[in-house]
Order: structure tokens, then sequence, then C-alpha cells
């Protein structure tokens, strides 16, 4: 444990390109500084949480589907307040598939937990099988994935080592792959972990006219009893349930725990129960707020007759309700104010930790520097480019709030007319703002896509156009501009783009767009350069910075 609490102190002035003092979003804050906090503890979308305790440490892991690096570590000591410190999976397997955008495919709920010094995650990929990827300290390298399984259709592994030594694995089934859904089957694994041995076992099954869509459990055991906790009903309007037998294969009888009830918070869904070194359960779950994504709540959970209640229980029926307003945990101290980090001046040669891509990254997206910005090269559009669903080098993050302001300070260098460099709010619908260089001018346009995935065409209009700032003729000539470019985003995804040539003046221009979540994730805001020939030398853009505010 030494080595882990050591590491995390060092890790404080090295990363991300943010300093060792604390970054505190200027947007959302969960942590209400008077004892109490907010839900969400994190407005943005970590889908399908795990968490895990190690001493006074809290980390935690979320689905992070084909945006890379994936795996987020989140590392927290109240549970309230959390920092974004690594990522598990660096790339993607089978390598030949994501290196290519693979939307709402690759990691699937996944699972955190700590055995015998090592930290285990655990995810189904449902066209290849169940992962697992392991460290002895989360905040450092992580090893390869191992295969658990192969096979299709199999999601949200949860682990569990027994007294005896025997090691289990639960699952469930992604109907999209295989045709069944709602079904939780165990088999058991081999001592260390990397094998499934046994032909599953059914131990609960949704089919009943009353549990469907059960998903992502997780394993646990107490006082004699193995647990399973998993949402059910639907991630919009769902409940949690609990299980328990003293059997591990069962019979497990059911019990709904948490609902929404008569709170404004939908579908409390798939999440994790941690306790504290004081001894208090705290249950973290997801709530889908579309093209926010699925935001991260805090839920009191009390144990009563060997059954958990989530939430607070107002008429007592044991059916917890989610709170919005509660006592911050008791973990011995006051921990000050953090979030996971969103605005970056890029003044570190190491990329942001709030940064992914949409697929494996290769090199040529480009690089951060240790002066000042990150240059993203202009990547090659297909020859039958239809839209940006297919362009995997995307630099993106996650919505933050429901309202903020994103900007970002633009030096972009063409090489060749057609190239364009801008911003942009990308899911299933997507709109940016750009700028292109043609002939001797570079126009300012925004595009606007709807549904992206069926292949529609983006819309492009020009919005206005500007003088080159500078040519430096060396070799193919470079076609430089400076730009800032802004969106603004209201409740309900409301974006209304602006740009700016000296940062103080900004003209609104185009059409307001309303955001769209992706397939499986909220919609994200961030950086492109690409190029629409496939050949030739490639401009670039660099971004002196990127900031959230209000």
């Amino acid at each position: 444990m030494k080595n882990i609490v050591c590491f995390f102190i060092l890790s404080l002035s090295i990363s991300s390109g943010i300093s060792a003092q604390n970054y505190v979003s200027k947007v959302w804050v969960a942590d209400q500084g008077n004892g109490t906090y907010i839900n969400p503890i994190i407005n943005a979308d970590y889908s399908d949480p795990d968490v895990c305790a190690v001493g006074n440490d809290f980390y935690l892991t979320a689905s992070s589907f084909n945006c890379i690096p994936g795996l987020p570590i989140l590392h927290s000591n109240d549970l309230v307040n959390w920092k974004i410190v690594n990522y598990a999976l660096k790339k993607q397997i089978p390598t030949e598939i994501y290196d290519k955008p693979q939307h709402g495919k690759g990691v699937w709920a996944p699972c955190i937990r700590y055995h015998k010094g090592e930290f285990y995650i655990y995810w189904g990929d449902p066209d290849f099988g169940i992962y697992m990827i392991k460290t002895s300290n989360p905040e450092d390298e992580w090893s390869e994935p191992v295969l658990v399984k192969a096979g299709k259709g199999m999601i949200d592994p949860s682990p569990l080592w027994d007294e005896d030594g025997k090691v289990y694995l639960i699952n469930a089934w992604a109907g999209s792959r295989c045709g069944i859904n709602s079904v939780l089957v165990v088999s058991e694994m081999n001592s260390e972990g990397t094998k499934v041995i046994s032909d599953p076992v059914m131990v609960f099954d949704g089919n009943d006219g009353v549990n469907h869509t059960v998903e992502g459990p997780k394993f646990y055991k107490r006082n004699g009893y193995y647990y399973i906790m998993a949402p059910a009903g639907g991630v919009e309007q769902g409940w949690q349930l609990a299980m328990r037998s003293k059997n591990i294969y069962g019979p497990y009888e059911s019990k709904i725990v948490m609902a929404q009830g008569k709170s404004a918070i939908n579908g409390p869904h798939q999440g994790a129960w941690v306790e504290t070194n004081a001894g208090e359960s705290w249950f973290i779950n997801f709530q889908d707020k579309a093209m926010y994504g699925r935001v991260l709540h805090l839920n009191p959970m009390k144990w009563i007759n060997d059954w958990p209640v989530i939430g607070v229980d107002k008429d007592g029926d044991g059916c917890g309700e989610p709170v919005t307003v509660y006592k911050k945990p008791t973990v011995g101290k006051v921990y000050p104010k953090e979030t996971p980090v969103e605005s970056d001046e890029f003044s570190s040669a190491k990329l942001g930790l709030q940064w992914e891509w949409h697929a494996n990254y290769k090199d040529v997206y480009g690089f951060p520097s240790n002066s000042g910005f990150m240059r993203l090269y202009a990547g090659y559009l297909s020859e039958k480019f239809v839209n940006f669903w297919e362009v995997p080098n995307l630099l993106m993050q996650k919505f933050p709030a429901e309202e903020f302001v994103a900007k970002t300070k633009l030096a972009f260098t063409a090489k060749q007319d057609g190239e364009k460099a801008g911003l942009i709010v990308m899911g299933w619908d997507y709109s940016y703002i750009s700028i292109c260089k043609r002939d001797n001018l570079f126009v300012l346009q925004q595009a606007i896509c709807k549904d992206a995935e069926k292949q529609t065409p983006e819309q492009v209009k020009d919005l206005a156009s500007f003088p080159i700032d500078k040519i430096i003729p060396v070799g193919a000539p470079n076609y430089i501009k400076y730009i800032y470019l802004k969106v603004t985003v209201n409740k309900g995804g409301k974006c209304t783009f602006a740009y700016s040539l000296d940062d103080r003046k900004y003209i609104s221009v185009g059409d307001e767009f309303i955001a769209r979540q992706g397939k499986w994730i909220g919609a994200k805001i961030g950086l492109f350069c690409v190029n629409p020939n496939q050949s030739g030398n490639k401009g670039w853009v660099d971004v002196d910075w990127f900031r959230i505010d209000r």
C-alpha cells in the first residue's frame, strides 16, 4: 500500500499539463464545502462505473467503448472529489479492428477489484469476449490484456475470489450479438483469474415479465451470502436489484433496493458498492442524461436484515430513492475540492488525461510538445468520405456539465486547399466550426450533420472569409491563420458558435445546434484537423490552449 500512496503523491506534480494544485472545475463541483455534496459527483459521462477501496484510497473505472486510451482510472480519498490519474488500456485489441472508429464497440462495463496486492479489471467486448488486465499500481503501467473467454455476446463481467481459493466470474449477455439478454451466468476461473475453466451456470433470468434488461452484475460476498447487485428495467427508467444466496450457483432470491420513486433522478442504474474504513457503505451509480452522457451519483447504503438499502428509504419498505444533497462519507479527514481535469494549456510534453481519440492513436495524428502547444496533423479523409463518423483522429473530451463555454486558440498552417481545422461537438448528430484554406483565403465554415451513423452527408456553409496572416515559402508554402473559436452549451444541449481574431470581441455565427449523444456515449467536444486529399504533405493546427469556463 505504501508504494501506491507514494506514487500518488508523486503523480500530483507530473501529469497531464496541470500543476500540482488540485484542479477544480469552473462549471461543476460536487463538494459543497460545508460537509455535504450534491449529485452528480461527476457531471460527465463515466458510464457503468465500478469502484474498489484499498486503505484510504478509492479507484474507479468506467466504460470507454471505442475511445482510446480506454479504461479511465480515477482516484479519490472521500468518494466525492475525484481526479483522473491514468488509463489502463493504451490500445484496444484486436488493433486491426480498433485502428478505425468502432462506435459503441470495445470496452463495455468494466469491473475493478483488488486482490492480494494486485488490481484487476475485467471487461466484456461483445464481439470478442471477456478480457482481463492487471497491475500492482493503478497509476502506473497495466499489463497487456488477457482473453479470459472468447465468444460473442458476453458482457459486464465481475470476478469473485472465494474463501476456499476458488475464483468465479459472473457475466451478462448482449442480445444484439447472441440473441439472448436479461440472463446472468456464473463460471469458475483458474486460480490466476486468467481463464474460465467451467461451463456457465444460469443464476438469474430477467425474462420474467418483471425484471427485463438485467445487466451489469457486480459480485460480492458478505456474512455468508453471495450477492449480485444488478440494474434492471432499462437504462432510463430502471431500478437496482439485489440478489442473494448461500450457494454461489443459487437459487437466488431478489429484491428491488433502489428506484426513482418520487425523486427527479431517473433510472438509477448500474453501479458499485464500496465500503469506507469507517465501515460506511456507499453506492456509486449512473444516471442517463441523454446528450450529457451517463453521469455519476453517490448514494448512501445500509444493510438491514442482510439486504442492502440504497439511497434514502422514506417509507421504510426496504427500497431507497436516490439523494440529491447528502452528508459526505466519513473518511477521517476533510480533503480539498478536486474535479476531473477539463481545461488544458498544453504546457506539458504529455497529453492531458482529459483527452481521448475516436480510435487507437497513431503518431501521425499529432504530438504534444514542450513548447506550449499541441500539434494536430491534417488526417487524410477517405476517398469515399461522407461525414466525421469515420474520422479516427478526433481529439475529444466529455461534456463537463449541462452548461459551459469551451474556447480554444488555434494557429492553423495549411499546405493544400481544402484542409481545415476546428472545434467540434460530436455525437450521432454533430456540428463544428472550422477554418478552411481556399486559394488565398481562409474561410470560416459551419458543418451540421444529422444521423451520422446512417451515412448522412454533412451540410457545410461558409460564414466569413479572412486574409492569410502569414506565408512561409519553404518547400510547399505554409499558409498560416490565427483564430479563436468558441462554443457555448446551454441546458438541453443547445450549442451556439462564435469566433474572434483577438480573444476580446467574439462574433456569433452559424445556426444553433442541439447536441446529441453518440453510440452508448455522451456528446463530446474537441478538436480536429483534416485533409480532403489522400496524398501530399499535410498541414497542421497548433492548439495553444483549450479552456472550459462558465
